[in-house]
């Protein structure tokens, strides 16, 4: 399936029609604007095109959570953004949202609340978990996985944040392939280093950077692919790898890609 006939469907659309998405799919700034995340937000879409789920993206009318600006200390911004937001989304009476970023994820579940916004906020490794408990999404076999090491990172806003710690990692079950897990992995998984908003900062002085401590972790169980569910996650360990020229011989990969890929997707 090439990019040219890709169905993305718009919610300004459906209703004007009159319908209405079963659910919301909410790509977030990194998976419209950053090229690596636009990747996974392509794979996400097409999967959902392949099982059949009716879903819509808000496309000119999202804007940011305002997780960015809480995390940097700027309250007034957040909760401006947030309103934002929480206005369209009533507006549209979205009930159901799914999201690749784990911190759009943790801001509209557990900080919209407080504001008026409630909905029923799914991260995306969750959800196509139930694509598959519910027969919607039927694994071929690994195909191009099959028997590879593949190391899951956890992300903060995913991991310890939310305990989503099974879905991700049954999926990567599903493709046949050889989970290695890193010393630290779960609930004492080590961050990536772009939490709190460093992904937009500089870091304070330290012996070494985050990331440059987890690409330690990568090289530990020297794993094929890094499966990751969280853009941020996908550029620090990515250019930790990198750091360490070892791109060519581990990829990192969110885990819709790989099941896209898996599927033939792509």
């Amino acid at each position: 399936m090439s990019d040219k006939v890709l169905e993305v469907p718009m919610m300004s659309d459906l209703a004007a029609r009159g319908e209405k998405p079963d659910i919301l799919f909410w790509v977030g700034c990194a998976g419209s604007f950053d090229s690596r995340a636009q990747k996974v937000t392509k794979a996400f879409v097409k999967i959902m095109n392949a099982t059949g789920v009716k879903f819509a993206i808000l496309g000119p009318e999202e804007t940011c959570t305002g997780d960015p600006a809480r995390r940097a200390g700027n309250e007034f911004l957040f909760q401006m953004q947030a309103a934002t937001v929480i206005m369209t989304l009533d507006q549209y009476e979205i009930k159901k949202i799914v999201t690749a970023c784990p911190h759009c994820f943790n801001t509209i579940k557990n900080e919209y609340p407080a504001l008026g916004g409630n909905y029923e906020v799914i991260h995306h490794t969750t959800f196509l978990q139930s694509l598959i408990n519910e027969g919607k999404l039927k694994m071929k076999g690994g195909g191009t996985f099959k028997g590879k090491k593949i190391s899951y990172h956890d992300s903060c806003y995913l991991g310890r944040a939310n305990n989503v710690y099974e879905a991700p990692r049954k999926l990567l079950e599903a493709l046949d392939a050889e989970l290695v897990e890193m010393k630290r992995c779960r609930s004492k998984g080590l961050c990536c280093g772009a939490g709190g908003a460093q992904m937009f900062k500089e870091e304070e002085k330290g012996s070494s950077r985050v990331n440059q401590e987890r690409t330690k972790d990568v090289l530990e169980v020297n794993p094929d692919y890094v499966a990751v569910g969280c853009p941020f996650c996908s550029t620090m360990i990515g250019d930790g790898i990198k750091e360490k020229e070892k791109q060519d011989s581990i990829k990192v990969k969110d885990i819709a890609e790989l099941i896209a890929e898996a599927q033939d997707l792509d």
